[in-house]
């Protein structure tokens, strides 16, 4: 017979182990989170040094160059980065254990494809250019020889920096990710441009940090795979059907979620002209920005999910969902916010002529809103096993934006790329959402995360409104604004109470309990 006492401490384990989860996941996303804030502070910054080195029509030129290779790239690694995110925290890591052996096979077929694609591309530049480039431009081959030359090394990095997501721990991949690679681009951009360098060698500066993250990786790696202590790397036939069963369903919504912008970018290009696109890129740039902390706090907590929904553990991997999206709504939302009602005075500190894209910025920042609502929903989805459940999400988001896009901006340009990328993102996270709540058959949205989004959303409208009706919604509404909202903060912190919570938050961030 078992003893009631016993009885009570196993019901009691599971919200304690609940709880600890959930601050697990808390601290680790705390981690991402500040890694994304440095990304999207050296991701601005190489958006300035870009348009204000290069104007409308370069920067066009080397964003379009830039969507070559983030499609591409994404296409060629197949979905086995996402695989190996999904399947590492399932395996046993070190010397006896199984899970070294998906290395070579997320890494022999991505690397062998992309050497394939990259001689094509580069034997094809010369016919490609007049289709991406204005006509007459003559740096688009150039471009295009070298986004393909470098795509290897960048399919590389991006499946290495995977495998480092699941089995280190998140500060290492937000030293690579986050912090290495974005701090080198926009210094060697800068001293491209600076020394009289066109396009093609500015490019280059973006390409260059690659190769080092792809060492970095490596290195990341032996350790804790065991890879120079005697772990086998030879796979069995279950390693090839466990991973590609799982990436190759994700190969496509791969390629269709981290080329979204890009897309746009290219057809833009196609169906305008390339200030049109060095518009939209820049737009695009901001709208983006805003996703990084949402990244931050997925790249934190996705091998976590995996687990917990590998274990069965369906109640504690909502509840983690749940902590995060409350959070990525209340970073997220007051930033897309401000964008909307301060788009020109955003876009003016890029230049004057990016200003006529502050109708087209309004619009993604409201897709964004609904983007950054729903959380971690494509993650959570994804970690759940069900890339093909999120492949349909994603290819139905991508069929609206592109039928939109062949619609709206051959009149409209920017503003028509704007509004058929929106219904795209929109339709595509609903789908999602509606799926992961089958899938995981858990509540997803509760009364913590709504107050969240009306609590962000209310007080941001009002500070926006004042700062847009005193000073308008150019550069100085905008500095009037965030320099309201930093006071107003200044001054909660000198609330006694407000210290005293922040005080009783931080151990519970840290994931320490109560003293």
């Amino acid at each position: 017979m078992t003893d009631p006492g016993t009885r009570a401490t196993a019901v009691a384990s599971a919200p304690e182990s609940g709880e600890r989860e959930v601050r697990r996941g808390t601290r680790n996303g705390m981690v991402g989170l500040a890694g994304a804030a440095v990304n999207g502070l050296l991701g601005f910054v190489l958006t300035v040094v870009i348009v204000r080195g290069l104007g409308p029509a370069g920067s066009g030129a080397m964003f379009t160059a830039i969507g070559v290779v983030a499609i591409m790239g994404v296409l060629c690694c197949a979905g086995a980065d996402t695989a190996l995110v999904w399947a590492l925290p399932r395996r046993t890591p070190g010397r006896h254990g199984d899970a070294a052996r998906l290395l070579p096979v997320a890494l022999a077929p991505t690397l062998l494809f992309t050497v394939a694609v990259a001689g094509a591309g580069v034997a094809g530049a010369g016919a490609l250019a007049p289709v991406l480039f204005d006509p007459g431009a003559t740096e688009g081959p150039g471009l295009l020889r070298l986004a393909f030359a470098g795509l290897p090394f960048v399919v590389a990095m991006t499946v290495l920096l995977a495998a480092v997501r699941a089995v280190r721990p998140v500060a290492a991949l937000v030293a690579v990710q986050y912090v290495l690679v974005p701090a080198a681009r926009p210094a060697l951009v800068l001293a491209a441009l600076t020394a009289g360098a066109g396009v093609t060698v500015a490019f280059g500066g973006w390409l260059a940090p690659v190769a080092l993250a792809v060492l970095v990786c490596a290195a990341l790696l032996v350790r804790p795979l065991a890879l120079t202590s005697g772990a086998t790397l030879r796979p069995v036939r279950e390693d090839w059907r466990t991973l590609w069963g799982f990436a190759l369903p994700r190969a496509a919504s791969a390629t269709i979620d981290a080329s979204s912008m890009w897309l746009t970018v290219l057809l833009t290009a196609a169906l305008a002209d390339q200030a049109e696109a060095g518009v939209i890129g820049a737009v695009g740039r901001y709208a983006l920005a805003g996703l990084l902390i949402m990244q931050g706090l997925r790249v934190a907590v996705a091998p976590q999910l995996s687990r917990l929904l590998g274990q069965g553990r369906t109640t504690e991997a909502a509840a983690v969902y749940r902590r995060i999206t409350g959070w990525i709504i209340a970073l997220s939302w007051p930033g897309y916010l401000l964008l909307a009602v301060f788009a020109p005075g955003f876009l003016r500190l890029f230049g004057a002529e990016f200003t006529t894209g502050a109708t087209a910025m309004a619009v993604l920042a409201g897709a964004m809103l609904v983007n950054s609502g729903t959380g971690i929903v494509q993650t959570l989805l994804l970690m759940s096993g069900s890339s093909g459940r999120h492949l349909v999400a994603a290819a139905t988001g991508l069929l609206l934006n592109v039928g939109l896009a062949v619609v709206l901006i051959p009149p409209h340009g920017a503003l028509g790329a704007a509004l058929a990328w929106t219904a795209g993102i929109v339709v595509e996270n609903v789908i999602a959402t509606v799926a992961a709540r089958r899938v995981v058959g858990e509540p997803l949205i509760t009364r913590a995360v709504l107050s969240a989004a009306l609590v962000a959303a209310t007080a941001t409208a009002v500070l926006a409104g004042a700062g847009a009706a005193v000073a308008g919604r150019g550069v100085a509404g905008l500095f009037l604004t965030l320099g309201t909202a930093v006071l107003l903060a200044g001054a909660l912190l000198l609330h006694p109470g407000v210290r005293r919570r922040v005080r009783a938050t931080a151990p519970t961030l840290l994931g320490r309990g109560p003293r």
